[in-house]
């Protein structure tokens, strides 16, 4: 029995000893910082640990222990730091219990929180909407059921904006305020761009209270001063400024804009294009030709759009952009610069063979990387590029005429650029088999116009607000894009040389953002802008140097003055 017994008190001890040594591992191994500086800090001051043991057992370098020790000893708030006192049972509401009689009797009238909250704020009493749910279902309340509007208390109401009607448009004399009145600049530069024309040539549709030619001047207004789709309708919903700008009686609202544009097919998108360029080349804008957005190289003008490529004919996008080109201007583009995704070998011999010169990259293979880092250093020859303002102007390159297999018989120059920025080489393919390297680069770089533009589409024009509240049709928001950003760029013209490469944005927030007085006369409409700091620019500029005779109304005259 004694040899039984002894036997079992060694096996309990040691599981005791297990169980203990698992508990402890609470206190030797902390699974925090704060616990971790507790339990050093403790094995120091209370069981004498030599400051080194008790900074090698918790992880601490001898220094970094003793700074801790040391903000122990001059610190006033450990023990908030290491215990926090938790109490239990009803606590204080510093926010709801001043208010809860007065929240009682209200909520017994039949407010909502929000009459609730308005109530309190007008007796000085500030409190959140969420702090009043808790009270009232504290208090037993249960949530209102929804009211009819004779049900609330009287308060103000938005009001309501009347229905845009051409019919109601009223011209008799009067004045108003607008906070677009700089817009009306743009209309002496589109005195003889006929809008009507143009809605009527692209057929756009149109009803008996907004026609085409006011649903195309509505839309393009917007456009024209750049606010965020999301934003810009409502708020200018009651500026009559702008609403006489389009020939309305009010701007139309959003949901009209979104079932606008579903209206218009790609078909329709085509035309309006179309027909757009044929009307900007009549009020001054030319066209030579670079580039696909498309985007004319001199001009600064992107004159062509495409919103709806499959990927089974994105190949040729080029050719078609070629087709219209020659469609609106009787011949084919004399050069064009584009990207290598754009088109393929094969579609580069048919510009070839229309006689269209062509820059664009080749895409970069293993093979063709072997061959171009295998060359010795003696078959590079160094180039300047003068005219481009930019950190890497000289270049290493080597010229030569290549075969391709899908481009026929015929040899491609080949141009290979080193030290031009990129860590990998950058290869050039051209049938200009006479320009310079120097010029070649020079001209491939003015891709970035392209670059520019559309940058410019998206953060003045706002081609991305596709998520916007007005849900407009990207390929038709594109083309009211090209329109918007011509119509900028002939309004550049007449500014200042420094003006003449502004972006939209810049031209709009420092000339055209001014808000002005409207004056309806018997035979004219008198816009004044008010004062500001470039208003001797768009003096200078002339457009306001003469009356422009509006026909979308009434054919009164606008008059344009500065305050």
């Amino acid at each position: 029995m004694i040899v039984r017994y002894y036997a079992y008190v060694v096996i309990s001890t040691d599981k005791q000893i297990t169980h203990h040594l698992h508990e402890a591992r609470f206190f030797l191994e902390p699974v925090n910082a704060l616990h971790r500086q507790y339990e050093a800090l403790r094995a120091y001051f209370v069981e004498g640990l030599p400051s080194a043991e008790a900074a090698r057992r918790f992880g601490y370098t001898p220094g970094a222990f003793r700074v801790l020790c040391h903000q122990f000893r001059h610190a006033q708030n450990w023990q908030a730091r290491f215990f926090k006192e938790v109490h239990h049972g009803p606590q204080s509401a510093p926010a709801r219990d001043p208010v809860r009689e007065l929240v009682v009797a209200m909520r017994k009238k039949n407010l909502s929180v929000y009459d609730i909250r308005h109530e309190l704020k007008a007796q000085g009493h500030e409190i959140s909407i969420n702090s009043l749910s808790v009270l009232l279902r504290e208090e037993g309340f249960a949530r209102l059921p929804r009211r009819r509007d004779e049900e609330r208390p009287l308060s103000i109401k938005p009001e309501p904006a009347d229905v845009a009607d051409v019919r109601n448009l009223d011209l008799t004399p009067r004045g108003f305020r607008t906070r677009v009145a700089g817009l009306f600049l743009l209309v002496p530069l589109m005195k003889d761009l006929d809008l009507g024309q143009v809605a009527k040539q692209a057929k756009l549709p149109g009803s008996k209270m907004i026609p085409a030619e006011q649903a195309l001047r509505s839309l393009l207004a917007l456009k024209l001063i750049g606010k965020e789709r999301k934003s810009h309708v409502m708020n200018l919903v009651f500026d009559e400024g702008l609403a006489l700008f389009a020939g309305l009686n009010v701007i139309p609202k959003r949901s009209w804009m979104a079932a606008y544009s579903s209206r218009i097919g790609a078909l329709g998108t085509r035309r309006f294009m179309a027909t757009w360029f044929q009307q900007v080349q009549q009020i001054g804008l030319e066209h030579s030709g670079l580039v696909f957005l498309a985007r004319d190289a001199e001009q600064r003008v992107m004159c062509y759009s495409n919103a709806h490529i499959p990927k089974s004919e994105q190949a040729n996008e080029i050719l078609h952009f070629v087709a219209f080109w020659k469609q609106q201007t009787g011949q084919v583009p004399q050069e064009l610069v584009f990207d290598s995704q754009l088109t393929t070998y094969a579609n580069l011999r048919k510009l070839e063979d229309l006689n269209i010169r062509f820059l664009t990259l080749r895409r970069r293979t293993r093979t063709i990387l072997a061959e171009i880092y295998a060359r010795p250093n003696s078959a590079w020859r160094r180039v300047t590029l003068r005219s481009l303002t930019r950190t890497y102007r000289t270049p290493r390159v080597f010229d030569e005429k290549v075969s391709i297999r899908d481009y026929g018989d015929k040899p491609i120059r080949q141009l290979s650029i080193l030290d031009l920025g990129h860590e990998d080489p950058t290869i050039l393919l051209t049938n200009d088999m006479r320009a310079t390297p120097a010029t070649l680069i020079t001209r491939y770089a003015q891709r970035m116009l392209i670059e520019n533009g559309i940058a410019e589409a998206i953060h003045f024009f706002h081609i991305d607000s596709l998520s916007s509240m007005v849900g407009l049709k990207v390929d038709f928001d594109l083309q009211l894009t090209l329109a918007a950003s011509s119509l900028y760029r002939l309004f550049a013209r007449h500014l200042p040389e420094n003006y003449h490469n502004a972006t939209a944005k810049m031209l709009f927030d420092n000339l055209l953002d001014v808000t002005g007085k409207i004056q309806i006369e018997d035979h004219q409409i008198i816009v004044t802008l008010d004062k500001r700091a470039h208003n001797p620019y768009l003096v200078d500029s002339g457009l306001a140097d003469h009356p422009t005779p509006m026909p979308w109304l009434e054919d009164k005259e606008l008059v344009i003055q500065f305050a």
